[in-house]
C-alpha cells in the first residue's frame, strides 16, 4: 500500500510543485538554510502585520521579525511554559485590576539600529485606537481609557473597567498585539494603507527577500541578534543563519519534497503521507513522537457543533443521544489511521490540561451519572485507548507500548461508550418516536442532519465527518455530508449550519486558564439568528451556570489557583450539557527532516510549539544544531 502511495505521489509530483521549485534558494549555502513549509501570499508586497492588505503573516513576519511582551509555550506546563519577551517580567496589575504596569527590557533594538522604548508601545495603541479597521483597533478601544510611558522601560495601562486578562492581548499562543516601530509608522499618512516594505525587525531575524508571486520569503539571521529579547536569552549564536518560508504545494507534494531533502519542515500533511515518510526516510525524519502515532497534538479541540438556535439541537438530551451513536474507535481509524488524541472533555488533552483537568478529573467521569429517562447509566469509557492502541498494534508492533499510561499519551484517556439504547431511551425522553428504522421529531417530521465539514484543505476532520455521518444513518437519522469548502468560516460564523465538524475551543495550551475561548462564550455575545456570531462560541450555548463560571474567572487572578477550579467547573457543566461533542486534539502530521538540522521539539522535549505558523516557533529556530553529517556544500 505504502508503495503504491509513494508511486503515485512521484507521478504527480511535477504537476503540483510550485514553479521553480529548487531555484527558490539560489545563492544561498543550504547548510545555513531552514526551509519551511509556508502559505502562498496574496500581495505579496504587503507586510504591515497591522493592517488587512493581504500578505502572509504566516511567511516568517509574525514568527521571526516580530515582538511583543510575552510568550506561552502551547505545549509547555507550568513556569517553564512562560516566557518574558520584550516585557523584564510578568505584568503588574492594581489590586482591582484596572491598571497594569509593563516593565521593559533595556538594550532593545530595531534592526534599523534604533532602540525600542516605552514610546513604541504608547504609540502602537494610541495608534490603533485612533485608526478602526486595525488589527488590535477594537480590544484597544474597549479596554484602554489611555496609556503613558512614565520613563522610556515603563508602560501604564489605565483601563476604562476591571480586567485581570488584559496582558493577554499582548501574549502569545498563535499571535498577539504586536509592536509597531513608531519611528516608521509615524512618517506614514495613513497606516492603513502602508505596506511597511521592506519590514524593520524587532526579533532576530530580518526580511532578506522574497517571491513577488507570493511563493517564498527568505529571512536572515540579524548581524545585531543579541539586541533582541530573544537573543538576550541564547548563551551561543543561532545556527540558523537563513530561513526559507515556501510554499511547497499540497499534501502530497510536500512528502515528496521532504524527502528530497528541499523541505525541512512540514506544517500538515495527510497520515498516509506522514507513514510514507516514515517508512522512507528513517533515521532522517524526526516528529513529535518518535514512533506511532507521530501527529503533534494542537491546544485545539475539533467537535461536533451544534447550532443551538436550531432545534431540536437546543436540547441536551437530543445532543447527548446523537454522541452515544457514535463509535470513537471508527472515527479515531477511520480519520486518523489511529493516530487521534482522543477528548472526553471540552478542552484539548495537550499541555498543562493533562495534568490539571484529565488526570484529576477522572474518577469524575467514571463517576459521571446520565438519566436517560428510563434508567441512570454512567457513559464514561476509561479503556479506550488501550482498544484503539490493539487496534493499530498489528500494523505498528512493538511501537505500540503496553504501558498504560504511555498509551494516555498517544491515544487519550478515554471517551464515551457507544450505547444505541441509551441514546435510543434519550430521544423517546425528549419526545422523539422510531417508524421503522426512523426517528421522528417531536413535531412528526424525519429528524435528519445535514453535517457540515470544510472538505479536502482539513482531510481529517472530512473523514471524521464522513464516519460519524454513516454511524448516524445506521441509526435511523438520516445524516448527508455539507462540505462548505472556502465558505465554511463564514458559514459557521453566520450560524449557517445545523452540525458541523469543527472547533470552538482552543486553549493556551501552557496555562490552565481557559479565558482564551471561554470569555466569548458569555451569553451577553450570542448573536441573533441570521447574525454574525462573534468568535468563538460557533454553537451559541447559553447557560446561566456557564455565565456564572466566566464572571467568576473575570475577577481572579490569571495565575490565581482557582482559576483551575473555575476550569473544572466548566468542564464538568460540559459534560453534563454536552453543548457540542469533543472528539480529539487537532493532531497534525508535521514531520521533520534531520539531514542538515537536529535537535527539533518534541513530546519527549516540548520547549517550543512544533507547528510552523505558531509564533513560538522562533524558539526552535533559535535551538537547532548542524547536523554534522549533512551533505557539504
Amino acid at each position: 500500500m505504502f508503495k503504491n502511495l509513494l508511486a503515485a505521489i512521484l507521478l504527480v509530483a511535477a504537476s503540483i510543485l510550485p514553479a521553480a521549485a529548487q531555484d527558490f534558494i539560489a545563492g544561498i549555502p543550504r547548510n545555513q538554510t531552514l526551509i519551511i513549509q509556508g502559505p502562498p501570499a496574496q500581495n505579496a508586497e504587503w507586510f504591515n502585520l497591522w493592517a488587512p492588505g493581504g500578505g502572509a503573516s504566516n511567511n516568517g513576519l509574525q514568527q521571526l521579525a516580530a515582538d511583543t511582551f510575552w510568550f506561552i509555550n502551547p505545549d509547555g506546563t507550568g513556569d517553564a511554559a512562560w516566557t518574558n519577551a520584550l516585557a523584564a517580567d510578568r505584568p503588574q496589575y492594581n489590586a482591582d485590576f484596572t491598571e497594569m504596569t509593563v516593565k521593559l527590557k533595556d538594550g532593545i533594538f530595531w534592526s534599523d539600529g534604533v532602540p525600542f522604548t516605552a514610546d513604541d508601545v504608547v504609540y502602537t495603541v494610541e495608534t490603533q485606537i485612533a485608526h478602526p479597521g486595525m488589527g488590535w483597533s477594537a480590544p484597544f478601544t474597549v479596554n484602554v481609557d489611555r496609556v503613558e510611558a512614565t520613563d522610556p522601560h515603563t508602560v501604564v495601562f489605565h483601563l476604562k473597567a476591571p480586567n485581570s486578562r488584559f496582558h493577554t492581548l499582548f501574549t502569545v499562543r498563535w499571535n498577539a498585539a504586536w509592536i509597531m516601530p513608531k519611528h516608521v509608522f509615524e512618517k506614514v499618512a495613513d497606516p492603513l494603507s502602508f505596506n511597511n516594505n521592506p519590514p524593520v525587525s524587532l526579533s532576530a531575524y530580518v526580511l532578506h527577500s522574497y517571491d513577488k508571486a507570493g511563493n517564498w520569503a527568505i529571512w536572515k539571521l540579524r548581524d545585531d541578534w543579541q539586541r533582541t529579547s530573544i537573543g538576550m536569552g541564547l548563551k551561543e549564536p543561532p545556527q540558523v543563519k537563513y530561513v526559507v518560508y515556501r510554499n511547497a504545494g499540497n499534501p502530497d507534494a510536500r512528502v515528496i519534497e521532504q524527502l528530497n531533502h528541499n523541505l525541512d519542515v512540514i506544517n500538515d500533511i495527510a497520515p498516509e503521507g506522514m507513514f510514507t515518510i516514515a517508512r522512507k526516510a528513517g533515521d532522517q525524519m524526526a516528529a513529535w513522537f518518535p514512533g506511532f502515532p507521530f501527529a503533534h497534538p494542537d491546544p485545539t479541540l475539533p467537535s461536533v457543533l451544534f447550532n443551538h438556535q436550531v432545534k431540536p439541537f437546543d436540547n441536551a438530551d437530543v445532543r447527548w443521544a446523537l454522541a452515544l451513536m457514535i463509535d470513537i474507535r471508527s472515527v479515531a481509524m477511520g480519520a486518523y489511521r489511529g493516530a487521534a488524541n482522543l477528548a472526553a472533555l471540552s478542552t484539548p488533552p495537550t499541555g498543562i490540561a493533562v495534568p490539571d483537568y484529565y488526570e484529576p478529573m477522572q474518577d469524575w467521569l467514571k463517576g459521571f451519572e446520565l438519566n436517560t429517562g428510563t434508567r441512570t447509566i454512567k457513559p464514561y469509557d476509561p479503556t479506550i485507548a488501550e482498544q484503539v492502541a490493539a487496534l493499530v498494534r498489528p500494523q505498528w508492533g512493538d511501537s505500540i507500548p503496553s504501558d498504560p499510561a504511555k498509551l494516555k499519551t498517544m491515544f487519550g484517556f478515554g471517551w464515551w461508550k457507544q450505547d444505541v439504547q441509551a441514546a435510543t431511551e434519550l430521544l423517546q425522553k425528549a419526545g422523539f418516536t422510531k417508524q421503522g428504522n426512523q426517528w421522528m421529531m417531536p413535531d412528526g417530521k424525519p429528524f435528519a442532519i445535514r453535517l457540515m465539514v470544510e472538505g479536502d484543505n482539513v482531510p481529517t476532520l472530512a473523514r471524521a465527518g464522513s464516519i460519524i455521518a454513516q454511524q448516524w444513518s445506521m441509526q435511523g437519522i438520516k445524516t448527508t455530508i455539507d462540505v462548505a469548502g472556502p465558505t465554511n468560516g463564514q458559514r459557521l460564523g453566520a450560524g449557517d449550519f445545523e452540525a458541523a465538524i469543527y472547533w470552538s475551543v482552543e486553549t493556551w495550551g501552557g496555562h490552565p486558564d481557559l479565558s482564551f475561548f471561554l470569555d466569548s462564550y458569555d451569553s451577553a455575545y450570542i448573536a441573533e439568528p441570521g447574525k454574525t456570531q462573534p468568535p468563538r462560541n460557533l454553537q451559541r450555548w447559553k447557560s446561566e451556570k456557564l455565565d456564572a463560571i466566566i464572571q467568576a474567572n473575570r475577577k481572579v487572578a490569571f495565575d490565581s489557583p482557582q482559576v483551575v477550579d473555575l476550569g473544572r467547573d466548566y468542564l464538568k457543566l460540559a459534560v453534563e450539557e454536552m453543548p457540542f461533542i469533543p472528539l480529539m486534539a487537532y493532531n497534525k502530521f508535521a514531520p521533520f527532516d534531520t539531514t542538515y538540522w537536529t535537535g527539533y521539539p518534541s513530546a519527549a522535549d516540548p520547549y517550543s510549539a512544533s507547528g510552523p505558523f505558531w509564533s513560538n516557533l522562533r524558539y526552535m529556530v533559535v535551538a537547532l544544531k548542524p547536523n554534522p553529517a549533512a551533505p557539504k556544500p
